[in-house]
């Protein structure tokens, strides 16, 4: 369930300000890292600075990062791999979340594969590069129509029994869907298509605020035309300072106590500057003006 309070952090670690949420049994703060750029173009293949990326992820947990979303098809394998090199051993507060169910054939191009003992496999591979007994949150990329999706959610339920994985997610999924998976096995996030640009999976953040489940949003950087001169974006960026991708981040965390937004990044710099979003007030005439901009995206 959420907890609706935010207060700052210590000093340098801004993301204490994003507030907490109750994700299963264990608390994270709402503001993650999401790990999919630290791969090459296409998200395929090494990145052009491995070191840098690095430098990224140990950042973003002396940063207050305690939530960090990944897949084993970024790369594929290399975005897992880098964590492991960059954080292993782990901090015992950090929640490494990956995900299961897309398969690659080359840059950019992405397929469901949904079959129980692909599943089971990709996911006793993510547990060897991750260097972990248990993944935390292990999510469902996609759910493969060709296969029974019930089958595809008793996997997952088995791995829970077995102890491989502590809780489940889903990924770009409709409220039904997420109904039908509960049925089978506890589900405790949702991560969907949405920013102030796209508004598709409003229905699914409302029920996941009735539900006290988590929703993450992927993409969550999209200000688009919000930004052109002029336009929502612009003025709050005039008022307060902040750049567009701060008030993007802000919007989502003003939003709803259940939101828990990923941006991703390779510069250090990029991420310090996502990260500074959880300290950036927005004034209720500032929400309004981009609800209404977010609306009718």
């Amino acid at each position: 369930m959420p907890d609706q309070t935010t207060t700052a952090g210590p000093t340098g670690r801004p993301v204490r300000s994003s507030g907490t949420f109750q994700l299963g049994e264990r608390t994270v703060h709402r503001l993650g890292y999401g790990a999919m750029q630290i791969t090459g173009p296409g998200i395929w293949g090494e990145p052009a600075d491995r070191a840098e990326c690095v430098r990224v992820l140990r950042r973003a947990v002396e940063l207050g990062v305690d939530l960090i979303d990944t897949a084993d098809s970024y790369g594929p394998e290399v975005s897992e791999d880098i964590i492991r090199e960059a954080l292993h051993p782990y901090p015992d507060d950090l929640v490494i979340a990956t995900k299961a169910g897309l398969t690659r054939s080359g840059p950019g191009q992405w397929m469901s594969v949904g079959r129980p003992e692909y599943l089971r496999q990709q996911c006793e591979m993510s547990l060897r590069r991750l260097g972990l007994e248990r993944i935390e949150l292990f999510q469902l990329h996609r759910i493969d129509t060709k296969v029974q999706a019930e089958e595809q959610f008793g996997l997952l339920a088995d791995l829970v029994t077995e102890g491989k994985v502590h809780h489940v997610g889903l990924s770009q999924v409709t409220v039904a869907e997420i109904e039908a998976a509960r049925s089978v096995v506890p589900i405790v996030s949702v991560q969907n298509l949405y920013n102030l640009t796209n508004n598709s999976s409003e229905d699914v953040l409302d029920h996941c605020e009735a539900q006290g489940l988590g929703f993450i949003p992927w993409f969550p950087i999209a200000s688009g035309v919000l930004s052109n001169p002029g336009g929502p974006v612009d003025d709050i960026v005039t008022a307060t300072g902040a750049t567009p991708s701060q008030v993007a981040l802000a919007w989502l965390l003003h939003r709803s106590p259940v939101m828990l937004p990923i941006p991703g990044t390779k510069s250090v710099a990029h991420l310090e500057e996502n990260c500074d979003a959880a300290t950036l007030p927005l004034s209720a005439d500032q929400m309004a003006s981009l609800d209404r901009a977010h609306a009718n995206s």
